[in-house]
């Protein structure tokens, strides 16, 4: 039994939750991981885990030797990093997932600048504007945007864009620019019905002064995808950040308007489900994101 493996096959079962998790993520067979657990158990002399047809938890026993087994990971990780040398290149596969617009945006296009750095290196880029599960999907880095709701993630702020009022020429030489929150009253809105942050519902600051304004909207989004061929189409304006529009922004196909009015950033964090050791790749991925981002997405605030 390769010990080292069995150890990281049982610290992936536990994490995930099940044997079909931990199967998906090394691209191996149910049974093969079944069978490292159990000869885990044996060698051990202990339970490990308590099967249940809904569950699988680990015993007393269990959660001691994760924590340990864990740590052994990641040490030999560490082990190895030092032998190979700083310069060495990445090596294996990289499951990243991220917003389909941002991606496509601002990481595909600067992927081969990474790849080749790292020419032993394979990316997977899962794509989906939702949170996903990191640990079920077996993803080793996920760029999400705005507030985070996994408290037991590992998170680092790499970025920090500002949301502002835009639309197309058309639309305003059509309708009008608003100058004051109180304008965006009588204008058309395209809600993006994703963001936790503002949805229909938007405070502007400026100066001392405060203002909340509820958009009227008749148009609904689900995707930022949709929501830039909405405006696109010159249905209304949006509230919308800088990095769902930033190319058409410097073309000038997209204008923003009220600039001298603030309205809350939003920040993209790195979120690793996993040990340091274990995220060295997705850590040297989510720096050259940074670096990609800097200095026009600077975060003012990094967070550990």
């Amino acid at each position: 039994m390769d010990r080292l493996a069995a150890f990281e096959i049982y610290i992936r079962v536990v994490d995930a939750g099940s044997f079909s998790a931990a199967a998906r993520h090394f691209d191996i067979g149910q049974p093969a991981v079944s069978k490292a657990v159990a000869q885990l158990e044996d060698w051990l002399g202990v339970k490990l885990l308590l099967r249940s047809t809904r569950a699988l938890t680990p015993t007393e026993a269990g959660q001691n030797f994760y924590a340990r087994a864990k740590r052994a990971v990641e040490e030999s990780g560490e082990a190895v990093l030092a032998a190979r040398g700083a310069a060495a290149g990445l090596t294996g596969k990289l499951r990243v997932s991220a917003a389909v617009c941002f991606a496509r945006l601002h990481i595909v296009p600067k992927l081969p600048q990474f790849l080749s750095q790292h020419p032993e290196l394979d990316v997977e880029l899962v794509l989906d504007d939702r949170n996903i599960d990191l640990v079920e999907e077996g993803v080793d880095l996920a760029l999400r945007m705005g507030d985070l709701a996994d408290s037991n993630m590992t998170a680092r702020r790499i970025g920090e864009a500002r949301r502002r009022v835009l639309a197309t020429p058309a639309y305003f030489e059509r309708c009008g620019k608003p100058s004051t929150p109180a304008d965006l009253l009588e204008h058309h809105a395209i809600v993006y019905s994703r963001d936790i942050d503002g949805g229909e519902g938007w405070t502007f600051r400026r100066d001392t002064v405060e203002q909340s304004i509820k958009l009227q909207s008749r148009v609904r989004i689900s995707a930022t995808e949709g929501l830039r061929a909405a405006v696109f189409s010159d249905i209304g304006l949006a509230v919308a950040s800088e990095w769902a529009f930033s190319p058409e922004l410097k073309s000038g196909a997209v204008v923003a308007v009220m600039d001298d009015w603030n309205l809350p950033t939003i920040a993209l964090s790195a979120l690793y489900p996993t040990g340091r050791m274990a995220s060295s790749k997705a850590r040297q991925f989510a720096a050259f994101v940074e670096e990609c981002l800097a200095p026009e997405f600077a975060p003012t605030l990094l967070s550990a």
